[in-house]
């Protein structure tokens, strides 16, 4: 269907040339009636108007448009390029160079906004970072200076430093290890090691790992009701192991006392088994759970009751998944709990 707003620079020379020829030619033939005369005025006269009028708008307005064009991508033009920008530019309508111009701007537009969340980001990784390093050297600087200024001649202070000042050593190399460690997996560097076992034995064994840990909660352990049928799953058994303790070791410091970790496992179709950890805990307001798995960002909350965690327990455990091509996810309700799942294979 014929349509005003998509027409070639071509067409629209024409359009331009006819509506100045032909009252042009009309007048001449109204002064001497000579039509053969009139005709090849009209002829002339179209075939001249036209001409100057096409080269007048692809010399200047399409040769403006094409370097708007090259603007757009940025790059030196190929020959291939350059054969789009001759031949097929010169045919796009005002309105399809507009439309291209404007899907650009959009784009631009979200690239944007991307690199200035992605500084966001990167701000607030740093402030973090340095918060996170920050606290356990202060604290190792500070029972060195007590021990340099007298405290070691005192053997009960000097174990009691000592102590103190391994701790904080320990936690500077886990953070540094749990740093390299999703490094790694951030540049796609983390090979798996797949097998099949049964989901139910590694969270057994998880479950006694942690027993000494939880009975200072006290927090009590079970499989869900239902849940007992062995589910054998095709993963990295280490790297799952390390997602399970990191979940449940978080249960138990935002459990409550004499609260509950329970573990269920779903088998959901023939290719995907859904393992879920619950507690009864603290829970997780509403607009912290996008970020949850970002790296060191804790809640207020969180961040009192763990005072010693690395805070990229959560954001390994995600990697670890996605690089498996599963997803994880979170639900949570303040005062309620939570409740962390992810996705497997199942066996192959």
């Amino acid at each position: 269907m014929y349509s005003p707003k998509n027409l070639s620079p071509r067409q629209l020379s024409f359009l331009t040339a006819l509506g100045i020829t032909l009252p042009a030619t009309l007048l001449l033939y109204i002064l001497n009636g000579n039509t053969k005369q009139a005709l090849l005025f009209f002829i002339l006269l179209l075939s001249l108007s036209f001409g100057i009028i096409f080269f007048t708008m692809n010399r200047f307005i399409y040769r403006k448009i094409k370097l708007i064009y090259k603007f757009i991508y940025q790059t030196k033009a190929t020959k291939r390029e350059e054969t789009y920008f001759k031949y097929i530019l010169q045919k796009k309508s005002i309105d399809e160079v507009n439309d291209d111009v404007t899907a650009w701007a959009e784009e631009n537009k979200k690239e944007i906004e991307l690199l200035r969340k992605n500084e966001q980001f990167r701000k607030e990784f740093l402030q973090n970072l340095s918060h996170e390093f920050k606290t356990p050297v202060f604290a190792i600087q500070g029972y060195v200076e007590s021990l340099l200024d007298g405290g070691m001649h005192v053997p009960e202070t000097n174990k009691r430093f000592l102590q103190n000042t391994f701790k904080n050593v320990e936690r500077l190399s886990h953070l540094i290890k749990d740093l390299d460690e999703i490094s790694k997996l951030e540049r796609g560097e983390l090979i798996l090691a797949k097998s099949n076992f049964c989901i139910q034995d590694i969270v057994k064994e998880v479950f006694e790992s942690l027993a000494v840990k939880a009975e200072l909660r006290p927090v009590f352990f079970s499989i869900k009701n239902g849940c007992e049928l062995p589910l054998t799953v095709f993963a990295d058994k280490e790297k799952i192991r390390q997602i399970l303790s990191n979940l449940v070791d978080n249960s138990i410091k935002f459990g409550k006392p004499n609260g509950n970790t329970i573990a269920s496992m779903y088998a959901m179709d023939d290719d995907r088994v859904l393992i879920e950890i619950t507690d009864n805990g603290i829970g997780i307001s509403e607009n912290h759970i996008p970020r949850l798995f970002e790296r060191f960002y804790r809640t207020e909350e969180g961040r009192s009751i763990d005072i010693t965690g690395s805070g990229l327990g959560l954001a390994i455990c995600k990697h670890i998944i996605e690089a498996h091509g599963q997803t994880i996810h979170v639900r949570s309700t303040p005062d309620v709990g939570t409740t962390i799942g992810f996705t497997l294979e199942i066996k192959s």
